[in-house]
């Protein structure tokens, strides 16, 4: 299909430089997953498939907060592609709400395919990629691995999650722990829920070898 053919090539040129976690692989492990999903949930391919394309398109932490942005971006690249304004806004509507933002916001808009696209985002957050995406971001921004002496925050405000510098391990309590249950599909329950008990056995791991016991 010319339409995503087309948002795929512009979708890699638009991140060729991206942050690891942040970058045409991620945008397709997502596409992807999201595919996957739809096929057992029933949603609009097509709205599923740009949505997915494109919800990462000018992400705001790497744009000055600015949550207008990918929006933008997109909805003028979408302006581009012969499809209907109904699949223009539905796909700026799933941008616009498939952040987490410490979630704790509520989402101005639901549908089938924001629950698909939403649920592919955030399986790329778990498992083994959800780690390696994890300790990538935290090296990117400098941060530590873990320091013991600085406990995760699990009553952040959306503006404290977002400039939050705490260390990568924190990330795990904060956020990715947190995915398994706010899955939206029974699809993407079934395949979190493999994803989730890996990251536990990682941590598990972790504090053991951190503390020299094996």
């Amino acid at each position: 299909m010319n339409q995503i053919t087309n948002t795929i090539a512009f979708v890699k040129t638009e991140l060729a430089n991206a942050e690891g976690g942040h970058d045409w692989f991620h945008i397709e492990r997502v596409w992807k997953l999201a595919k996957t999903i739809a096929s057992q949930e029933h949603a609009n391919t097509l709205v599923v498939e740009l949505g997915a394309l494109l919800h990462d398109i000018a992400d705001s932490k790497f744009n000055g907060g600015d949550e207008t942005m990918g929006p933008q971006k997109a909805r003028a690249f979408l302006e581009t592609l012969a499809v209907s304004n109904e699949v223009t806004e539905h796909v700026i509507r799933i941008i616009e709400n498939i952040s987490f933002k410490g979630g704790k916001e509520a989402q101005k808009f639901t549908s089938p395919e924001l629950d698909v696209v939403q649920d592919a985002d955030r399986l790329d957050a778990l498992g083994a990629i959800g780690i390696a995406r994890t300790f990538n971001y935290g090296g990117f921004k400098n941060r530590e691995i873990y320091n013991p002496t600085i406990p995760p925050n699990l009553s952040m405000t959306k503006e404290e999650y977002k400039m939050s510098t705490a260390p990568s391990i924190n990330h795990f309590y904060e956020k990715l722990l947190l995915l398994q249950d706010l899955m939206n599909t029974a699809t993407g329950k079934a395949m979190a829920k493999q994803r989730h008990t890996y990251m536990q056995g990682f941590l598990e791991q972790f504090y053991n070898e951190w503390e020299g016991k094996l």
